[in-house]
């Protein structure tokens, strides 16, 4: 079992994330004297009797003031068993780009929801987002367990209505446990007022789940960031015809000598030599950042995916995928945007909007246009091939950004391939946008 876990944490608002991230690191002994001090300090200031634990996680000034988490807060601990890297997502329905930030390298997701609400319409999201991210794991912590008088039907209610959701949405592993963040039950230990439940705390399962697959698991791939000459002024002799592209693994192990072929030209090769700032290797894996020197003298440039020869993507310009909008502006069929895929940038246009996500059904619903923070299936034509692949293979390469080409901004978060299979609407044509 890998010792690092990556976990998120999302829910609705004021169902006491941060709370509980505070409770996790306090309980845990994670939390420095200095931190804990000033903690208390604020905590006075304000009224208050105890220490307000979810100021370890609300670390800006506006979002002390407001009274909610605003921003992906990111901490790191550990415990004698496993150390862990934590993103604290908000819960607010307006920042849900920052909860698919978080959750996207996650291994676990911790959803919370309060007891005495049940599923809310933000529960649904994030568990969509949960399950279009391909998060192996998620906890759904049944918060505020001590407003209900710890009640065993209220989380026998809600468990119900979680593995439902999950069932439709294809999580695989779902588990729920009952909390209190405010008191402790079950953060860190297991509580006595709560004798109907059997199973682990809330650290305790974090510290079984296993982590998810590791990058160099996929096949070989390293988009080109930077090919690499030569100053003139620099050149010596032995280094006059140097020529190495430099950039990050994103999955899978190169060797010296392995075959690769250049994408999207699909130009062979072999590679003859990996070179770092700590000297020469032979041999590198994800996600470390190398350069590559090829064995002939080929056409490479940014944007250009080198991969393993044997397991090489099929360049494409036709792309169906999910995407999660995360604009105020509109999407629909004839929009114009550039996507970003790995280090290459291209125009695209919307050739169609095949659905929507119905988060009440947990399925795929026919819609025309998507707004602000729907889930939904688009296709898209690029006027340059890139080496995509599906997200469920390798997410890595499977994952890209939907940017617009007039500011800048990001407008979505995308994913290659339907993974929801109510998706496909076999009556319908694709609208007949082009490049």
């Amino acid at each position: 079992m890998s010792t690092l876990l990556r976990l998120a944490t999302a829910g609705s608002v004021d169902d006491g994330k941060s709370t509980l991230v505070g409770r996790l690191l306090y309980d845990s002994k994670s939390v420095l004297t200095d931190q804990l001090a000033a903690v208390e300090r604020v905590s006075r200031d304000r009224g208050l009797e105890q220490a307000d634990l979810a100021l370890l996680t609300d670390g800006l000034r506006a979002e002390r003031e407001q009274g909610i988490t605003i921003d992906v807060a990111y901490r790191y601990f550990a415990t004698t068993r496993r150390s862990f890297i934590l993103a604290d997502c908000p819960g607010h329905v307006q920042y849900t780009r920052n909860t698919v930030t978080g959750a996207s390298t996650a291994d676990v997701v911790v959803l919370l929801v309060d007891a005495r609400k049940g599923v809310l319409e933000q529960t649904r999201r994030h568990l969509a987002v949960a399950s279009l991210l391909r998060v192996p794991h998620v906890i759904v912590a049944i918060n505020k367990i001590d407003l209900v008088g710890f009640d065993a039907q209220v989380h026998a209610d809600v468990t119900a209505q979680i593995e439902g959701l999950a069932g439709g949405l294809g999580l695989a592993d779902v588990r729920t446990v009952p909390v209190s963040a405010l008191e402790g039950d079950n953060v860190v230990d297991r509580s006595d007022r709560t004798p109907w439940y059997d199973g682990p705390s809330l650290l305790e399962l974090l510290e079984e789940i296993p982590a998810a697959s590791l990058p160099e698991e996929h096949g070989f791939r390293l988009p080109v960031q930077l090919t690499i000459r030569p100053q003139a002024a620099a050149r010596e002799e032995q280094h006059r015809d140097y020529r190495g592209y430099a950039g990050q693994i994103a999955s899978g192990v190169v060797r010296v000598g392995d075959p690769v072929v250049v994408l999207p030209s699909g130009r062979r090769t072999t590679v003859a030599g990996i070179d770092t700032a700590d000297g020469e290797l032979t041999e590198a894996f994800a996600p470390r950042s190398v350069t590559l020197r090829l064995a002939d003298d080929l056409d490479v440039a940014r944007g250009d995916v080198i991969a393993a020869a044997d397991d090489a993507p099929v360049p494409t310009q036709d792309v169906n995928a999910t995407v999660c909008w995360l604009s105020d502006k509109t999407l629909r069929p004839g929009s114009r945007v550039l996507l970003k895929h790995t280090t290459r940038t291209v125009q695209a246009v919307v050739r169609d909007v095949t659905g929507c996500l119905d988060l009440d059904t947990a399925r795929s619903v026919p819609a025309e246009t998507l707004g602000l923070n729907d889930i939904g299936q688009v296709q898209l034509r690029l006027a340059a091939p890139v080496a995509a692949e599906e997200y469920v293979d390798n997410p890595r390469t499977g994952a890209f950004l939907l940017i617009d080409a007039q500011d800048g901004g990001t407008l979505a978060a995308g994913m290659v391939g339907e993974p929801l299979e109510e998706a496909r609407f076999p009556g319908r044509r694709p609208s007949q946008y082009s490049i």
